[in-house]
């Protein structure tokens, strides 16, 4: 997969792509992530991006051009990668959950995501994105920390990031609730011991037990994703 970030501050991702889980993949080339800065875009000696919003208001809009321009390039740079959605990040998006990271990792060979700041694009550019999507009902000052978490969400699904593709298979929201409880050594830690079953070797008891207790950590938190399952 191959993910380009659209951003005017790129420096912000320093050490996020660099190191840990994603640093190891895109070294690896198990994913390509590329920053990129949208005053390249732009056809001015003051490489400008943004203008007063028609009508009058506080703040600034970015412009069309620039952000056209920067779309047809990335589209066009690399055939390679024909399956493209661009999206952008906004706060009246679609709210980001785990099975939109599922789909864009199975189905998009190329991530476009533009980082939006202050009130906005220009209405007219919104015809560029296949998608609009927001990590939470609040308003951050640019798109650059939701692009970093989709960024993260996604690639950690693709095949051979996280080292063993069953750890992503048994995670929160894999399957509509959350992760269940984890222990490892020592068994017993002042005075707090690890589950007899967990001890046990009875795989089907053992998975049983770990659906139940993540069943009951999601509806004391979250009841909401148990209804949806039916459950009671």
């Amino acid at each position: 997969m191959k993910i380009d970030i659209l951003t005017l501050f790129p420096e912000m991702f320093a050490g996020f792509l660099e190191h840990s889980i994603l640093g190891r993949a895109h070294k690896a080339g198990l994913i390509e992530i590329n920053l990129v800065q949208w005053r390249d875009f732009t056809l001015d000696k003051h490489r400008k991006v943004d203008d007063a919003p028609y009508g009058g208001g506080a703040g600034m809009v970015l412009m069309c051009d620039p952000l056209f321009r920067a779309i047809e390039a990335l589209k066009s740079a690399d055939e390679n990668f024909p399956e493209t959605q661009v999206i952008y990040l906004t706060p009246q998006g679609q709210p980001f959950v785990q099975s939109i990271a599922i789909d864009l990792s199975e189905h998009a060979q190329h991530l476009i995501l533009v980082c939006g700041h202050y009130e906005g694009v220009d209405e007219r550019a919104r015809i560029l994105f296949d998608r609009e999507i927001s990590i939470g009902d609040y308003v951050l000052t640019g798109g650059e920390l939701p692009a970093a978490i989709l960024t993260d969400a996604v690639a950690r699904l693709m095949p051979g990031v996280l080292g063993n593709d069953e750890s992503a298979v048994h995670e929160s929201f894999m399957h509509g609730i959350f992760d269940h409880p984890h222990y490892t050594r020592p068994e017993v830690y002042r005075d707090m011991t690890v589950p007899s079953i967990l001890l046990g070797g009875h795989h089907a008891k053992i998975q049983e037990w770990r659906y139940e207790r993540a069943l009951e950590r999601t509806r004391e938190v979250r009841p909401d994703l148990v209804e949806k399952l039916g459950q009671k």
